[in-house]
């Protein structure tokens, strides 16, 4: 995939992670370029500035997980890493320094294997929190609702309001 190039997966409830057909899974590639500086603040700088909230900087949790409260978005700071997206029957994506992840609320997500020096910056859109959900049925039919009440976000956390997320979440 090219530089600035993004790529759209759509995935389906595997019947544990309920994903979300309705919004596709964007991966936008090397958004953030070599050489800028510290990229973990220019990330955090980047979905700030484009309403996206509530940054905090780690890995991915090498466990199926998702949240039904909040989209959020990854942006890949240092390394590289294999990501399951959309339960064990979903899509494994190369992640490296300078991708961006957005992750529709729904959308189950799990590190398979990451360089010792990955690191992550996430973020949420502007009042969206999210909760921790893993594919337990108990947690289902309450995820299911919650899912269905997200509102979209104003704005590609990339690339603003004009990005590509208006259009493929429109």
């Amino acid at each position: 995939m090219a530089a600035g190039s993004t790529e759209a997966v759509r995935l389906e409830d595997d019947g544990l992670i309920p994903n979300n057909a309705a919004l596709p899974l964007l991966v936008h590639r090397r958004v953030i370029g070599e050489g800028e500086g510290d990229p973990a603040a220019a990330f955090e700088a980047l979905f700030d500035r484009n309403g996206w909230r509530g940054g905090w900087r780690d890995g991915i949790y090498g466990h199926h997980h998702y949240h039904s409260t909040a989209h959020e978005v990854l942006g890949i700071a240092r390394g590289r890493a294999s990501v399951r997206f959309g339960g064990e029957g979903g899509v494994t994506v190369e992640v490296a320094a300078g991708d961006v992840v957005v992750i529709p609320a729904g959308v189950g997500h799990r590190n398979l294997g990451a360089s010792s020096d990955f690191l992550v910056v996430g973020a949420y859109p502007h009042g969206q929190q999210p909760d921790m959900n893993t594919g337990r049925a108990e947690e289902r039919a309450r995820a299911l609702e919650n899912i269905r009440r997200v509102p979209l976000p104003d704005s590609d956390p990339a690339y603003g309001p004009g990005g590509p997320l208006t259009a493929q979440w429109r």
